[in-house]
């Protein structure tokens, strides 16, 4: 019978190709992060054409995006569990890039609210198969490391976004329309989602040409290829690793949301507490983002697998608890000190300490669970960190703005407030959870031999 009709990628490929399916699954990483991010630098310009406050904005850049780009990846999961993920991943890319360039027709907030709820449905896609993919490419011994490579795609996304906004705002000050062919007289500011966003269609075609379905490892010998497990099966799964899921739920999704509050708002944060053109304090904070990003995704993937190959396990939650701690203190110092180099400095620390634990909380994830529940368990970890950081962080941070401090320059304060509460708390759950984890990852450890476990042994004895 014929199982699957995707091709599947022959397992005796050389690790080249397997390092070049993390790379070109890192360039999709980094176009995706673009289009989401693009609106960070675009703050005024949108507040001033469209009307809107600062928690609209919040919500244009969060909620409007996570509502789906959260709610379909378990949906998204379970069909990545069974059917080709690289195709999957092809389509994606083609919804977000089409409807990133349409966020610059839009006319007014519930317009441009609906293309972003657009782009979040075809982003949806990426993370839950990218994950399984590399999971099931590269070599064991460097999935961190993989994992780290391919959560780049953050930091240089996020930063060339800031980069080029920041660009695009300065043409905004200096011509504040332009002509384009067909659209006629256009607000500058809307060209920028052009040009982030259809670039993307050229990536859709050479991930479908170059990129071949791989084989999936650590099956469940229950299993039958094509069809999905029964949600019996996985909700068991979830039972019985409930005490390390809330952990790593919880404490890698505030790593998250401080990211994104800090993310989204330390531009307009330049511009309200130091003076700086907005314009300016993107492009600064993008550079920052995009050497100190990569730096510290590797560094955190490098110390886990070390850790991992000196102690056996527990990398992932050990090097994770140990960066959010230390992010504690530039992530509430930075934003309150006095002079803006001194923030700007404070704030490649911050970076550095929080992008290691974003690809581990990955990691972890991807090691204690079977190949036929990657996708969905990954879309619920992905349905849980995005609420709590991309759609709740930024207006969290919005609220205690304008209902808290009821002023528009403590945003400094509000944003001390959030990310230095969020690390700690970080801190403490992953460290609470080291246990849970290794306890997970001894069940693992016995349907991870040659698929050799059934699904009687996900549930708990009795």
């Amino acid at each position: 019978m014929n199982q699957s009709r995707a091709p599947v990628a022959d397992a005796t490929r050389s690790p080249l190709y397997g390092w070049y399916v993390v790379g070109i699954l890192t360039v999709a990483y980094v176009f995706s992060y673009m289009d989401r991010s693009i609106l960070t630098l675009l703050v005024e310009p949108i507040r001033t054409d469209l009307d809107i406050s600062d928690t609209q904005l919040s919500l244009l850049h969060g909620f409007a995006f996570a509502m789906f780009y959260a709610t379909l990846g378990i949906p998204i999961g379970r069909l990545a569990d069974r059917s080709s993920r690289v195709r999957l991943i092809v389509a994606g890319v083609g919804i977000w890039s089409v409807f990133t360039a349409a966020c610059g027709l839009a006319r007014n907030f519930l317009e441009l609210f609906v293309m972003r709820m657009l782009v979040g449905v075809g982003e949806s896609v990426l993370n839950p198969c990218a994950y399984s993919i590399i999971t099931d490419t590269a070599e064991r011994r460097h999935l961190s490391r993989a994992l780290s490579i391919y959560t780049m795609g953050i930091y240089i996304g996020g930063g060339a976004a800031l980069i080029l906004g920041g660009l695009v705002v300065r043409a905004v000050l200096e011509e504040p329309t332009i002509t384009l062919p067909l659209l006629g007289e256009v607000r500058a500011w809307k060209t920028i989602f052009f040009y982030v966003g259809l670039p993307g269609l050229l990536l859709m075609a050479v991930i479908r040409r170059t990129v071949r379905e791989p084989m999936r490892r650590d099956r469940l010998r229950t299993a039958v290829a094509g069809k999905s497990l029964p949600l019996s099966d996985v909700f068991a799964f979830l039972r019985l690793n409930r005490e390390v899921l809330v952990c790593h739920f919880l404490g890698f999704s505030l790593i998250q949301l401080m990211g994104n509050a800090v993310g989204l708002w330390i531009p307009t944060f330049f511009q309200r507490s130091h003076g700086w053109l907005v314009a300016d304090a993107g492009i600064a904070f993008g550079v920052v983002l995009i050497i100190f990003g990569p730096i510290g995704a590797l560094l955190g993937g490098a110390l886990a697998d070390r850790y991992d190959r000196r102690h056996g396990q527990g990398g992932p939650f050990v090097v994770g608890a140990l960066l959010a701690a230390l992010a504690a203190v530039p992530a509430t110092a930075s934003t309150l000190v006095g002079g803006p180099w001194l923030a700007l400095a404070l704030l490649a620390l911050l970076v550095l300490c929080f992008s290691g634990p974003i690809a581990l909380g990955v990691s972890a994830l991807q090691q204690v669970t079977p190949n036929e529940m990657r996708g969905q368990l990954s879309a619920v970890y992905l349905l849980i960190v995005n609420f709590l950081g991309i759609g709740f962080g930024p207006t969290l941070v919005a609220l205690i703005t304008d209902y808290g401090f009821g002023d528009d320059s403590a945003l400094g304060y509000s944003l001390a407030v959030v990310g230095g509460g969020a690390s700690i708390a970080a801190a403490l759950l992953l460290f609470a959870g080291r246990g849970a984890f290794a306890r997970s990852l001894e069940r693992a450890s016995v349907w991870s031999r040659s698929g050799t476990a059934g699904a009687d042994e996900l549930t708990p004895a009795t």
